[in-house]
């Protein structure tokens, strides 16, 4: 995950569409002075400067609120939220005077970045403001806060210690009350939620747009209906992949828990499968791996045996990069990032990767465990890292990815290339397995990467309809769990109702952190991945393919990264890929062989929910 701050979403919008949505009054247009080209580019570059010093100022404050969690931490950190968002409130207001003129393309962009700076979308009502941002602090220090405790108040547990929990126990009913538990942690959120929907569809409608979802659709370089309809055929493409995946990990679950537990023609229970969000199921493997299949690599008992640490994780991480041909990162990254949980205090333990000023002050902030999927995060979180420091050299307003689904791909892009082979080079694995391995090592990778899609998808279409008013308050939950049961095929292992407030168990609802972008990077790693593997002329599996210390494939994808935002993200995509479409068939291609495999596991039963 990226933040660099919570202060800003960071999409790219289409050239024109702020000169159609922020309009005003003809009769105040021919009321005031007729501006001039000039004058517009000149307001925009004093907007920039104006934002660069407001976002390294706000990055410092939200970095030090979530690496030391305390009231007054909290209270500087909404105060900072709410004069950032004056800011962007102000200036996008004096730039309305500007609707209508001619601009350049790279002018009327800047315009059109500076209306979508923040995700929460604040009224230029100082107080309605204020409100908004404390609003944000409040629910993001309920879920950085949350614990589970027993009823007499006993064994408290963070979620990162439940997550440890989730990966590893085959308990029901204590995963059950896990469960439970953490989900009890969101009940506080929803009046919190409710009026911060409201407030930010204030500032949404002086922005032009009818409600924040339809800002928030509106930076992908199409209409907001468009984008939508575009993520629907990208699910169409993998829906029937994860359609097997998804009968074949309820039938092994079915054996495990039982079918009573686990019916063979309903949805599956949310709390079996490895994750408090159901979201990947990449933990439960152990349960899933095919009968006499060739042992899977397992990443957790490699790093352990080669006693790395967290910090060595890291370092291997960025050799990553560094063998593309990238600088290696900072002194300052290693001095001043958050590794490992600190003991002495409260902390946002939710991985992210910060870039302070815009320029060289980067830093990752995560609770490094030594596991797989901590390995595996390291790399996603860096890659955040890298794409922030290419395009450090552009303007304030250019400095950010093509599309934030760019932004969330590229570390898993890299990551997909820590293959076995790749282990072997690291020296933490002695030789190659023999494809006779590979089918269980797809499914592994599934569990996670299919797994994930439609959780990734189903989260902003909850948020859209929140927005737009389809979902009333009176239905948050019931909507959710609809959702839920449509896309995802689970259902809650214990009744839910109104009183619940389930969407904000996960960090990126009471966070506001726009999450399609997640769905569009499990496609987009994919095609990143093809495409590198093309360039470096590697002819198998492409499951197999690494470009691991491949420094000419480094230099092209360094050259998409340097674009930042400055254009179109599907000029982007093509600077590097050859096509400015996203598509999944890379990813389908990727996992054929398990597909193939899961087609026959699942002859004769009734695949669905």
């Amino acid at each position: 995950m990226r933040i660099t701050h919570n202060l800003r979403a960071g999409v790219a919008l289409g050239a024109m569409m702020f000169l159609a949505a922020c309009g005003q009054p003809a009769d105040k247009q021919a009321a005031a002075a007729k501006p001039t080209v000039e004058e517009a580019t000149a307001f925009i570059a004093k907007a920039e400067v104006e934002l660069g010093a407001a976002r390294e100022k706000g990055a410092r404050i939200a970095w030090v609120q979530s690496t030391y969690i305390t009231p007054d931490t909290l209270a500087i950190a909404a105060d900072s939220n709410a004069a950032y968002s004056a800011l962007v409130a102000r200036l996008t207001a004096e730039s309305k005077r500007f609707v209508g003129l001619d601009l350049p393309q790279d002018v009327a962009r800047k315009f059109n970045l500076l209306r979508v700076e923040t995700a929460l979308p604040s009224p230029a009502d100082p107080a309605l403001n204020k409100e908004l941002a404390e609003l944000d602090a409040k629910l993001g220090e309920l879920y950085a806060t949350g614990k589970v405790c027993r009823e007499d108040g006993s064994d408290c547990k963070t979620l990162d210690e439940i997550d440890d929990i989730f990966r590893t126990s085959r308990d029901e009913k204590e995963l059950k009350r896990l469960w439970t538990g953490w989900h009890k942690v969101a009940q506080p959120m929803k009046p919190l939620y409710q009026r911060q929907v409201e407030v930010a569809n204030i500032g949404a409608k002086e922005l032009g747009m009818p409600d924040t979802g339809t800002l928030w659709r509106s930076g992908y370089e199409m209409a907001p209906e468009a984008f939508e309809a575009e993520a629907d055929r990208l699910w169409e493409q993998v829906k029937p992949l994860y359609t097997g995946l998804h009968c074949y990990a309820r039938t092994k679950l079915g054996e495990t828990y039982g079918t009573d537990v686990v019916p063979q023609d309903k949805p599956i229970p949310a709390h079996l499968l490895g994750n408090m969000w159901a979201q990947a199921w990449g933990n439960v493997y152990d349960l899933m791996a095919p009968k006499q299949a060739a042992q899977n690599v397992d990443v957790t008992a490699l790093l352990t045996k080669a006693n790395y640490d967290p910090i060595k994780m890291t370092k291997s991480a960025e050799g990553f990069f560094t063998g593309l041909g990238f600088d290696p990162l900072p002194q300052t990254f290693w001095e001043r990032s958050q590794i490992t949980r600190p003991r002495d205090r409260e902390v946002v333990c939710h991985a992210s990767a910060w870039d302070i000023d815009d320029k060289d002050d980067i830093r990752i902030k995560m609770c490094t465990r030594v596991n797989g999927d901590d390995f595996q995060t390291l790399h996603h979180e860096l890659g955040h890292n890298f794409y922030q420091r290419a395009y450090k050299n552009q303007t304030t307003l250019f400095r950010n990815g093509a599309n934030d689904g760019f932004h969330e791909a590229i570390g898993d892009f890299i990551a997909l290339s820590v293959t076995p082979g790749y282990l072997v080079k690291l020296g933490l694995l002695d030789k190659e397995p023999s494809t006779a391995g590979d089918v269980p090592l797809l499914l592994n990778q599934a569990l996670d990467k299919v797994a994930f899609l439609p959780f990734g998808l189903l989260i902003d279409k909850w948020r859209w309809n929140v927005f737009n008013g389809n979902i009333k308050p009176e239905e948050y939950n019931k909507a959710w769990w609809e959702l839920r049961t449509k896309y995802q095929g689970v259902a809650a292992p214990v009744e839910r109702t109104e009183a619940d407030f389930d969407p904000g168990a996960k960090n990126h609802v009471p966070t506001s952190v726009p999450y399609v972008r997640y769905f569009l990077a499990h496609v987009l790693q994919f095609q990143f991945h093809k495409a590198a593997c093309d360039q470096a002329g590697f002819t198998g599996p492409l499951h197999r393919c690494s470009i691991a210390g491949n420094a000419e494939v480094g230099k092209r994808f360094n050259a998409m990264l340097e674009m930042g935002a400055s254009r179109p993200w599907p000029e982007a995509l093509k600077t590097f890929t050859g096509t400015d479409q996203m598509d999944a068939s890379a990813m389908l291609a990727y996992f054929a062989p398990l597909k193939e495999w899961l087609d026959k596991q699942n002859e004769g039963k009734s695949c669905g929910w």
